[in-house]
């Protein structure tokens, strides 16, 4: 079987985005290879203008309508799977991902408000995860974004996050 073959049926049969550890293991090739298959897959899929697309998204590969043809294709898509989010939960989720790992305290500082249902939900829809605890006082958990954040918000990793301010935000700093 041809590696492009195979990693055209491996990225569709997986149904999320595969990491290039798996597609290393899977085709037995190198990391640049990989690479080298996946720009190949990705050409012939638009040469023969079958409306799909490789998409690096969250640390991997996966098999994705053209964004071309959305728009044309908007009603038979299902609605978005994340249900909308609150300001406060937008909030608390931008502060998560662009100064994590983060404490519950730190992040109700840098709000002023109370978070902690705030944070049950973003984790009930798996957009945040506890990452283990600070060292200090008390040991509060520490919060992050988790790989589902990435996939809802089509970013290939936390470096893709727009940027912002470069002051420091005084509750982060020490």
């Amino acid at each position: 079987m041809r590696p492009r073959s195979l990693l055209c049926a491996a990225l569709l049969a997986a149904g999320r985005p595969v990491a290039r550890r798996e597609l290393e293991r899977l085709l037995d090739v190198s990391a640049d290879a990989v690479a080298r298959e996946v720009r190949s897959l990705d050409a012939a899929l638009q040469e023969a203008e079958l409306g799909l697309v490789v998409e690096e998204v969250a640390g991997g590969y996966r098999l994705v309508v053209d964004p071309s043809l959305v728009t044309s294709l908007a009603g038979m898509l299902s609605p978005a799977p994340l249900p909308n989010l609150s300001n406060a939960a937008l909030e608390t989720l931008a502060l998560v991902a662009y100064h994590q790992p983060v404490t519950r305290g730190e992040l109700e500082a840098a709000r002023g408000a109370s978070c902690s249902s705030t944070l049950e939900t973003l984790q009930e829809r798996e957009l945040i995860k506890v990452v283990g605890r600070k060292d200090v006082v008390g040991k509060p958990l520490l919060y992050a974004t988790t790989e589902r954040f990435l996939l809802e918000f089509g970013l290939r990793s936390l470096d893709d996050l727009p940027a912002i301010d470069d002051q420091p935000t005084e509750f982060l700093r020490g």
